[in-house]
């Protein structure tokens, strides 16, 4: 064990996305309980240790991540005061697809009550849906998300969306359909955005 966390160290040093126990396990040449047990032992000494980073499960996998109370740090060096937003018309689209995938874009667009191609378009080129086949009935393409997406929402899988009613208006009030008054869940959301425009690139 004791040469195991470092070298698990040095790997996910170097990883650009969340890496499975099986995956460590086989490149190490370790079983993969010996390496889930290595990587919360790893994960307690950090947040006992109070780094300035954790390693957390996101999207199946293991990952480094700065910790949430050294966000505007990291913005500051970064993002330089810049920082590229999701437009309210794209987390309304991508919430319709989280919460209905997979799902064409008529059904999302039926859903929004608006065209919704552009902003599909920019979620395919962020990398937050991809598609999944095609409906039998009609041939269109179907879309779902990705793991990116759970990677940015810090979730480990879709079972972890937060539950949906709460959010709705009162139930005579709103179509079983509708998807109306979702919650924003994008962390760099900007609850001043419009959406006037669909079709802009977001």
């Amino acid at each position: 064990m004791s040469d195991l966390k470092p070298a698990l160290e040095a790997v996910l040093m170097v990883v650009d996305e969340p890496v499975t126990e099986e995956r460590l396990a086989k490149a190490l040449d370790r079983t993969p309980r010996e390496v889930a047990l290595a990587l919360r032992e790893l994960a307690d000494e950090y947040a006992v240790q109070g780094r300035g980073f954790e390693l957390r499960v996101v999207a199946g996998g293991w990952r480094y991540y700065t910790r949430a109370e050294h966000a505007a740090a990291v913005e500051a060096f970064v993002l330089d005061g810049q920082q590229a937003r999701l437009t309210q018309a794209a987390l309304e689209t991508l919430a319709v697809v989280a919460y209905r995938q997979p799902v064409s874009r008529s059904r999302v667009s039926a859903v929004r009550g608006v065209n919704c191609d552009g902003v599909m378009r920019t979620l395919l080129q962020r990398g937050l849906v991809e598609e999944a086949g095609a409906e039998p009935e009609t041939g269109a393409i179907l879309y779902r998300t990705t793991n990116y997406f759970l990677e940015r929402m810090g979730l480990r899988g879709l079972d972890e969306l937060p539950e949906l009613a709460p959010f709705l208006p009162e139930a005579e009030a709103v179509e079983a359909d509708s998807l109306e008054g979702v919650p924003s869940f994008d962390p760099d959301a900007d609850d001043g955005a419009g959406h006037a425009d669909e079709t802009t690139e977001v």
